[in-house]
């Protein structure tokens, strides 16, 4: 059985979110297209949030 791969929108999302729960700057977003750039920043300003609480995973 093949694997799907999950849709751009919701890797773009977590990838923001494992960038913003490591501490990384905002900055190194890869994505260029707006849409997925907007989604990458949601999940990195998400795991701020989350950091924020105590919720980092060191």
């Amino acid at each position: 059985m093949k694997r799907q791969k999950r849709d751009k929108l919701t890797r773009a999302h977590a990838k923001g979110y494992q960038a913003g729960i490591t501490g990384r700057s905002k900055e190194i977003c890869p994505f260029q297209a707006s849409d997925a750039r907007s989604e990458w920043l949601g999940g990195w300003r998400e795991a701020l949030t989350d950091r924020q609480l105590g919720l980092n995973t060191r």
